[in-house]
């Protein structure tokens, strides 16, 4: 491998990387305490559309980890980037939670569902048939399809959820028009957050737990891949996929020393 520039700014994926299931993963509190003290840019992102940066700030917090509002980067608010950058000023039917919604709200998105210029759709605790149906119809009167992330099932005590990707494409097979997902693995989201803490992607790296969606989203942005793995991806799924990281880690313990 060619030789890379020292890493100046890090970017790590939340679940999986730094807590699983609500607990913190070991390391992750002093990996992210000496990247604080650093003074070294980065963020912690997340697919999941959920929540605000302030709500996952206080979870986390709660779990003992002190991650600032301004280092947290979700795929609502790559996708409220993208909005704003495409059509400044829009309108918007959205499916999904507070994290959603207020990030619309914040760059000046009205939601409605007359005549909205898109549908956005994201995680929420209770898809609803009827807002389904409405997303439909609109979709087929013209307006454009956005969704925050492709994950097809999300994390639960009691087992795998249908999440963004499943519902997409339900709602796929009933329009026949494939969605835009602004999240990971779409390398947006990583030049987006790039953008928001000056960073350059020659000098940063990208720490996650899936070669699908981490690891492969780093890569096509230009960054330096780390795999842990603490996550989805086990070692022996490493070679089946036709690209590799960057280095491959037991878990962000083994990753305090390189910052």
């Amino acid at each position: 491998m060619a030789d890379r520039k020292p890493i100046e700014s890090w970017l790590t994926d939340m679940d999986g990387v730094l807590i699983h299931e609500g607990v913190p993963i070991p390391g992750a509190d002093a990996f992210l305490k000496k990247l604080r003290d650093s003074g070294k840019p980065f963020l912690v992102l997340t697919n999941n559309s959920i929540y605000t940066p302030r709500d996952l700030q206080a979870r986390l917090q709660r779990m003992g980890l002190d991650v600032p509002v301004e280092n947290i980067w979700t795929s609502a608010l790559a996708t409220a980037k993208f909005l704003d950058d495409q059509r400044p000023g829009g309108t918007a039917y959205v499916i999904g939670e507070a994290g959603l919604t207020t990030a619309l709200h914040d760059i000046g998105y009205i939601l409605t569902d007359h005549e909205p210029d898109y549908v956005v759709l994201g995680e929420t605790r209770t898809y609803s048939f009827e807002a389904m149906t409405k997303a439909v119809r609109l979709i087929n009167d013209g307006a454009r399809f956005i969704c925050t992330n492709p994950d097809e099932t999300g994390p639960s005590t009691e087992g795998p959820l249908p999440a963004t990707g499943a519902v997409a494409a339900l709602i796929t097979k009933a329009t026949g028009k494939n969605p835009y997902f602004a999240g990971k693995p779409n390398p947006l989201m990583m030049r987006t957050g790039l953008n928001a803490i000056g960073a350059h992607s020659e000098t940063s790296a990208m720490i996650g737990d899936r070669m699908d969606t981490d690891v492969l989203a780093g890569i096509e942005a230009g960054m330096q891949t780390y795999l842990v793995l603490t996550g989805l991806t086990r070692p022996e799924q490493v070679e089946n996929f036709p690209y590799r990281p960057s280095k491959i880690v037991d878990s962000i313990a083994d990753l305090v020393d390189r910052i």
